[in-house]
């Protein structure tokens, strides 16, 4: 794959300095949807494709961004939502963390640019890596924490592994995301579903008894 320069660390975030036009930003985010929307793959696009889709110079964009990756990161995270707000309890807090995933494996349905983009990301390791860190990571930690919480509030056993549990609570949701096109994922009672199946346990009476 041709990249333009550089490092995970450039891709991690976009480059700080001048004050930014958001028209002009806009712009270019437009221009890397229509371009990818249009067949345009990760490896052939450059940032002299976008910035005459944008109507926008070269140095405008590198303005910004170090080079594509970073801009291509910053703007799949910018089509992420925030992850929710706490509920007052863990298990409100993990229905919220599950159907923040619902509703974006639907966004991702609907987004092409966001399907696309996360779709080839594999075939850049700048990329993907700066993918994960920005977005990935956050998530995971998130998730991490609130089993931590639940575990010392008395809600989760205190011999659960965290991440053992994390991995049960969102490889779900992803699976249903990810895998399977025509999954459930309009079920607006999935997160509730998933969660309570599995903080209710899968064994039935003959396992009990």
């Amino acid at each position: 794959m041709t990249t333009d320069t550089t490092a995970t660390s450039d891709c991690a975030a976009p480059r700080r300095g001048r004050p930014r036009s958001e028209a002009a930003e806009q712009a270019i985010f437009a221009a890397v949807e229509e371009l990818m929307a249009g067949g345009t793959s990760l490896p052939e696009l450059t940032i002299e494709g976008i910035a005459a889709a944008a109507g926008v110079g070269k140095a405008t964009i590198y303005r910004r961004w170090p080079n594509k990756e970073a801009l291509l990161v910053d703007m799949v995270s910018r089509l992420e939502e925030p992850l929710p707000s706490a509920t007052g309890s863990v298990r409100g807090d993990l229905v919220a963390m599950i159907e923040y995933m619902r509703l974006r494996g639907l966004a991702k349905r609907s987004r092409w640019v966001l399907k696309a983009a996360l779709g080839q990301m594999h075939s850049s390791p700048e990329l993907h890596a700066a993918y994960r860190e920005r977005v990935i990571k956050p998530r995971r930690q998130a998730a991490r924490e609130l089993v931590r919480r639940g575990i010392e509030e008395g809600e989760l056993r205190s011999d659960l592994d965290e991440d053992l549990v994390g991995d049960l609570l969102v490889g779900p949701i992803l699976a249903r995301s990810v895998l399977w096109d025509d999954s459930d994922l309009e079920d607006p009672a999935l997160a509730v579903k998933m969660v309570d199946a599995l903080l209710q346990g899968l064994g039935g009476p003959a396992a009990r008894g």
